[in-house]
């Protein structure tokens, strides 16, 4: 799944800011960080965990630890 990097363009300011107005280059730093975390959410599901149990199987205090101090 490829997607085109985003743009200020793509990340338009809302109707009705509140506060004070956001800097010059505000789109372009919105655009910036949503093109980062697509990069990294690519890379996530590029990721192969083959055998590894769902979170839901893991069960806490569960371990055996046998090593003496």
């Amino acid at each position: 799944m490829s997607a085109p990097d985003l743009d200020p363009h793509f990340t338009p300011l809302p109707d009705t800011p509140s506060g004070p107005p956001p800097a010059q280059d505000h789109q372009a730093d919105v655009a910036a960080v949503a093109d980062h975390v697509h990069a990294v959410v690519s890379l996530l599901r590029e990721l192969d965990f083959g055998e590894t149990p769902p979170s839901a199987v893991y069960r806490a205090g569960g371990e055996q630890h046998d090593a003496a101090v």
